[in-house]
């Protein structure tokens, strides 16, 4: 089944009355802070918390981009009667939201599991969107391109006048956020890339529920996501550690080799699927640089190779660089790329719905490292490369 078919209203309904009562039990206050005051537990993502009033909603950024930061605060009033509560904030918005702005494609679904979708007017580079529902909205001339990343037209942004507008930043573009504000656009900062907790990635979504309106539906759709994701964990609870097959990971670019390191999101995901990740030496959640000998000694003999950038073929491989041909995983054929999936305009759907879909890579890492466990399961963002 598509999962658009499984963002339909009739499911995403059922979904809703299924979930409520888990959702509620979950959104368990930590802390009665007085004053009507109660902070919502978060229970995988480090970079944010939400406070909630009898008619207001507090966000705190802790950490919006990697390195120390002052935290960011925002404000999400109920309603235009909402009485304001002291302190300082980075941005005020009131509810109901009509019109946003996002800049990653990482958001888009949460839009489209909240049913949002028809909110958004703008967004850097159409192109790299893949959601079907997000595109009908392109094809009808309802969402404006506003450039591209970083160098995305401010002037642009200003002019549609969105409710708020949505970034995510590596601190050193700034200047666009302090250019929005004075104009009066509320900005906040979406962190979820920093998490390396494959679920503190999705449970970004609540972030985006308070933003909307939706705190109680999004909720109810991460606690779905959670569900399934530990669900499939659970089936490799029994692998011994010598059933774990060798995985190596990554491709050469200009005679480097890039991995990413152990403690990061990618790898996390690996080793919760029963795999031995070759390169579990590399500490670090970002991305490692070896030489093509260390790689060689380490992982030539690896059973799988994960992540094989965007060549369709082992012919491509080859070509590319003919020291691939020296890996067993090569030779037998075992080297899988997450880059086939892709929407009518050429985004890769894998970096649009993985942060949000922790559950789907991890069953399609089960199904090619261990398919007796996930007897009846297809991959989703996963394919196999086959010599043309």
């Amino acid at each position: 089944m598509s999962i658009r078919n499984i963002l339909s209203s009739v499911h995403f309904l059922l979904l809703f009355i299924l979930m409520a009562g888990l959702s509620f039990s979950c959104q368990t206050n930590k802390e009665r802070m007085g004053f009507g005051l109660s902070e919502t537990e978060i229970f995988y993502a480090k970079g944010f918390k939400i406070t909630q009033g009898d008619d207001f909603s507090i966000l705190e950024v802790s950490q919006a981009f990697p390195g120390d930061h002052v935290p960011f605060r925002y404000l999400v009033l109920d309603n235009l009667d909402a009485e304001k509560p002291e302190g300082d904030f980075d941005a005020i918005i009131t509810l109901p939201i009509q019109k946003l702005i996002v800049t990653s494609t990482t958001h888009i679904p949460h839009l489209d599991f909240l049913n949002a979708s028809d909110r958004l007017i703008g967004f850097p580079d159409l192109d790299l969107i893949s959601s079907e529902q997000t595109r009908r909205l392109i094809d009808g001339g309802k969402i404006q391109d506003i450039g591209s990343g970083a160098k995305s037209n401010i002037e642009m942004m200003i002019d549609l006048e969105p409710d708020w507008v949505m970034i995510s930043t590596l601190g050193e573009d700034l200047k666009n956020l302090e250019l929005l504000k004075a104009a009066g656009i509320p900005v906040v900062i979406n962190g979820e890339y920093v998490e390396q907790h494959p679920l503190g990635r999705a449970e970004w979504i609540k972030f985006t529920g308070v933003l909307l309106g939706k705190f109680d539906e999004a909720s109810a759709i991460f606690s779905q996501i959670e569900k399934d994701y530990l669900e499939a964990i659970a089936t490799t609870k029994d692998i011994e550690k010598n059933e774990k097959p060798s995985v190596m990971a990554g491709v050469m670019y200009k005679d480097v080799w890039y991995v990413p390191g152990n403690d990061s999101w990618g790898a996390q995901l690996l080793q919760a699927a029963g795999g031995n990740y070759v390169f579990e030496a590399q500490k670090g959640s970002g991305s490692i640089q070896l030489s093509y000998e260390y790689v060689l000694d380490l992982a030539q003999e690896s059973e799988f190779w994960l992540g094989a950038s965007d060549f369709k073929s082992l012919e491509a491989m080859a070509s590319a660089d003919n020291r691939y041909i020296h890996f067993e995983s090569f030779q037998k054929g075992n080297i899988y790329s997450y880059t086939s999936k892709k929407g009518p305009t050429g985004g890769i759907e894998y970096f649009e719905l993985g942060y949000m879909r922790p559950d789907l890579i991890l069953k399609d890492l089960i199904k090619i490292l261990h398919p007796e466990l996930l007897p009846e399961y297809s991959l989703y963002f996963y394919s196999r490369l086959d010599e043309r």
